[in-house]
């Protein structure tokens, strides 16, 4: 038999193997899981209010509309002119917000889990960022406010 042949022939095989062995048994349930901002793979099928206390409104507000996947409100969380710096690339002004935001934001799971520096014009959140479909990772978004609005988001890797 030809190499070629002989590759169809255990194709063939196989699926009459799994066409004759039955229907599969069901999956088995897991209890439900309740909300912990740990790098386990958190739930996005609901946003959850921040747990940590004192986060400015506007950061706040960013992190409700990432988790209620709202882009509208995402985007009128920032200053007209507002800019984002994901890790090295800058993001400016509302009709780019809102480009990186559709591609790239919205569908993810994004948590506060701590104030690392609080300033007059904003402060430094260490959250846990879990873009849609993935467990995530520890970031630190740094948002200067001013007039109620994001100015600068300053979005990088934890150590």
């Amino acid at each position: 038999m030809r190499a070629g042949t002989r590759a169809l022939a255990a194709l063939a095989l196989a699926a009459a193997c799994t066409a004759c062995a039955g229907p599969a048994e069901p999956p088995a349930q897991t209890p439900a899981q309740t909300f912990t901002p740990t790098p386990a793979r958190p739930s996005a099928s609901a946003p959850v209010a921040s747990s940590v206390r004192g986060v400015d409104p506007a950061a706040q507000a960013y992190v409700d509309a990432v988790n209620a996947r709202d882009l509208d409100a995402l985007v009128a969380s920032f200053a007209e002119d507002g800019v984002i710096v994901d890790v090295s690339r800058e993001i400016r002004g509302a009709e780019e917000i809102r480009g990186w935001a559709e591609r790239e934001v919205i569908g993810g799971r994004l948590d506060v889990l701590e104030i690392v520096e609080p300033r007059r014009d904003g402060q430094k959140l260490l959250v846990h960022w879990a873009p849609g479909g993935s467990d995530g990772w520890r970031a630190h978004y740094d948002f200067t406010v001013a007039d109620g609005k994001i100015v600068r988001a300053d979005l990088q890797y934890a150590d």
